[in-house]
């Protein structure tokens, strides 16, 4: 069951969410419980990288650029187009908090999944995850005012325990295990590391059924507004990284489409706005189904 579900494992990832979208109950009753999953998925996918190399990476110029482009860029041009079609406010404050936010923290499971360079992936996800307190407080200054308190010591415990703490614990059991046995052990394990994967479309989309019941009309038009933002993402990153080989283009291309809109409302909450949430839940439709797009374009292109 378990090598069928991992060999499946893009596909299972968009059946997830529709089931999370079938049984609400059961996906408002696993929210809570992500940001642990969020915790272990990062531990175990940071145990199966090269600590030092994920350094070298993360020093380079490059990152840094992808991660301006990830979060500054995209964050200044939703806000732009929301403008330009005056979008509702508090829908015009999610989408450009969905563009602040980082990339999501299952990116490398699923890299690796696709069989490209999850390391790669990883130092793009960790830097845009570093600059999300200064995008989203720009966003929520922009949009809330004087009246926006972001709590960064929250913030700054989340990264510690969300990335720092992984990476320490990585490295700490890199200096000590003998490396034959933790490379079995590994070997073992990182497949299984896309299970954990499930857990995000699953539990975010219940918020989404919410409103389907509420309103099925707004429920419609946030789904196509997520559908926009992430075909946006998806596109443009694969477009600007075309140059730089295939690879390295649909990397970028699923890292920008994938959000870690969990994290960004950890950090932030109600300041988010009544729309974030819905539209959140929105996102995992689209969002499941990149894995599976990117897979597609890799043996077309």
């Amino acid at each position: 069951m378990f090598a069928f579900l991992i060999r499946h494992s893009l596909l299972c990832m968009f059946l997830a969410a529709i089931l999370g979208f079938v049984f609400p109950s059961l996906s408002l009753s696993v929210f809570p419980f992500l940001p642990l999953v969020l915790f272990f998925l990062m531990t175990l996918t940071l145990l199966g990288i090269k600590q030092a190399e994920l350094i070298v990476r993360l020093r380079n110029r490059k990152i840094w650029l992808y991660s301006s482009l990830h979060a500054i860029f995209y964050m200044l041009f939703i806000g732009l187009i929301g403008w330009l079609f005056s979008a509702n406010a508090s829908l015009q404050l999610a989408m450009v908090a969905v563009a602040a936010t980082g990339s999501l923290f299952a990116t490398p499971a699923i890299v690796r999944a696709l069989g490209f360079d999850s390391v790669e992936a990883m130092a793009m996800t960790i830097g845009t995850t570093l600059l999300l307190p200064l995008v989203i407080f720009v966003t929520l200054l922009i949009y809330q005012g004087d009246s926006v308190h972001l709590d960064l010591v929250a913030y700054f415990l989340r990264l510690i325990i969300f990335v720092f703490g992984p990476m320490a614990f990585s490295f700490l059991v890199h200096a000590i295990a003998p490396r034959e046995a933790l490379d079995r052990m590994l070997v073992k394990i990182s497949p299984y590391t896309i299970l954990l994967v499930f857990a995000f479309p699953f539990g975010l989309i219940g918020s989404f059924r919410v409103l389907f019941d509420q309103d099925p009309m707004a429920a419609l038009n946030y789904l196509l507004v997520a559908m926009g933002l992430c075909a946006l993402f998806f596109s443009v990153s694969l477009l600007v990284y075309w140059r730089s080989g295939k690879e390295i283009a649909l990397t970028a291309a699923i890292t920008s489409g994938n959000r870690n809109v969990l994290l960004t409302y950890s950090i932030a909450g109600a300041l988010l706005g009544p729309a974030f949430l819905p539209l959140a839940g929105a996102l995992q439709l689209p969002t499941s189904l990149l894995p599976v797009i990117t897979r597609w374009l890799n043996k077309k292109l």
